[in-house]
């Protein structure tokens, strides 16, 4: 995998949102056909679980609000010779376009407020994050951050966390930091510093009560919301590399699950009360998803173009998924019994890539 953190020159490996050996010895992988080259009508995969559609460039994260029963899906559109972006409103169940918005930035991260109203999204090679209206698409507001890495490029803005009136937001530096904004304002409230390199994922934890944000450096940083001090840091310490990624929680058993699809090419599982690794996944690993209904973990394969159905408890692959194209990005339904996958093509040298890329929904009944 390219590195994930370069400069605007290899935009697309900034972009990588955000967005886990397994399959050795496990049961087999249901093959998903590729569809024709149509943005207009879902197709027919193979198994009938999967509904796959091709919907246009440069897909990355998803969110789905149960209020207006609408799943929405953040695009950067193309990387060569393609100006600004994409917002998908697409229905939840067909995957047909009930909406679509173009802007003039690029989006790839992307959340969602309680009402089902309002979207955010991080315009990460312009390092800016977006406030849209859910239902009409327009931008309300956007916050440009400012800065500029060691190569002129703006602060990349990947990653980040909606908590209560907050977004907080991972910046792609080194140091890394989270940059915190006023939802109510949409202005800047404060910078968390000295994350470590690169700020990866985020994500809050109701049990311990503290954010987590993960790095390129193989930490976690355990942040207190209301002071926003690093209180903790967790690594594996076992004298390898890692790339951290994303990461999911379990808080009814208090586990953090981690994926590192670069160096690692596994996912960690860390106890959080000792901040230490009980368990180990190999397998290249991007996105990952926890679904305490259906008590099972989902990870993106974007190398091994799989996507995994893990038995939360014995971690045991209970179904696999292939694509023709690269799983990125992942979203469980509210209810627990739909996932939702994206899908991305190859990259050429030139940035370009090698057809338009997909969203899957995936029936877990």
């Amino acid at each position: 995998m390219k590195s994930l953190f370069s400069p605007r020159k290899a935009a697309l490996a900034v972009a990588i949102i955000a967005t886990f050996s397994l399959t050795a010895c496990q049961t087999p992988a249901s093959k998903v056909a590729a569809p024709a080259v149509s943005s207009a009508k879902a197709t027919k995969p193979v198994d009938q679980t999967v509904t796959q559609r091709i919907l246009g460039d440069g897909l990355y994260e998803l969110a789905y609000s149960p209020a207006t029963n609408t799943l929405y899906v953040a695009s950067a559109q193309g990387f060569k010779d393609v100006n600004g972006g994409m917002l998908y409103r697409l229905d939840p169940t067909t995957l047909a376009t009930k909406g679509e918005t173009h802007t003039d930035l690029k989006n790839f991260g992307m959340a969602i407020n309680d009402e089902g109203s309002v979207i955010y999204t991080t315009n990460s090679l312009d390092g800016a994050v977006s406030k849209v209206d859910a239902q009409s698409g327009k931008v309300l507001q956007r916050v440009m951050f400012g800065g500029k890495d060691k190569d002129g490029d703006a602060v990349g803005a990947r990653e980040m966390l909606l908590h209560g009136d907050a977004l907080y937001v991972g910046r792609v530096a080194d140091p890394g930091y989270i940059t915190v904004v006023n939802t109510k304002t949409f202005k800047v409230k404060t910078t968390i510093k000295n994350i470590g390199k690169w700020v990866t994922g985020i994500i809050y934890s109701p049990l311990t009560e503290r954010i987590y944000a993960a790095n390129g450096a193989g930490e976690i940083a355990v942040i207190n919301p209301h002071t926003h001090k690093v209180e903790k840091r967790w690594s594996p310490n076992d004298g390898k590399d890692y790339l951290f990624l994303n990461m999911a929680e379990d808080p009814a058993t208090g586990r953090l699950f981690v994926t590192d699809d670069s160096k690692g090419k596994t996912t960690l599982v860390f106890d959080e009360q000792t901040g230490k690794v009980i368990k180990r996944i190999e397998g290249d690993a991007l996105g990952i998803k926890f679904n305490a209904k259906r008590n099972e973990i989902y990870i993106s394969q974007r190398e091994s173009k799989k996507v995994l159905q893990l038995d939360a408890t014995t971690y045991a692959v209970k179904h696999s998924w292939s694509f023709d194209t690269n799983p990125n990005s992942l979203l469980v339904s509210a209810d627990g019994q739909t996932l939702y996958v994206s899908l991305k093509q190859a990259f050429n040298k030139d940035n370009s890539t090698k057809g338009p890329d997909s969203v899957a929904r995936i029936s877990l009944k």
